[in-house]
């Protein structure tokens, strides 16, 4: 049986209240709005095979930054 490897990808999630998260891009607060449907991109990051930290992005700034760990939409993961 072939063994996996767990690598970093991203998803698209809601911005929930209490958020407490910065942008990994611009720094900038992820900041959960009531009367607005907000998202940002949550990308679990993986080095040789091991987690390794969490980096959020407001979903323009992720765009913008080439989209380092794969299409949020896709599910797909990045080595």
């Amino acid at each position: 049986m072939e063994s996996s490897t767990w690598a970093s990808r991203a998803v698209t999630r809601r911005i929930e209240p209490g958020n407490a998260a910065y942008c990994s891009a611009c720094n900038g607060l992820l900041a959960f709005r009531a009367t607005q449907y907000l998202t940002q991109i949550i990308a679990n990051v993986y080095v040789d095979g091991e987690w390794d930290h969490v980096e959020h992005y407001h979903p323009e700034h992720y765009g913008d930054a080439g989209q380092p760990y794969g299409d949020p939409t896709s599910g797909n993961r990045v080595p």
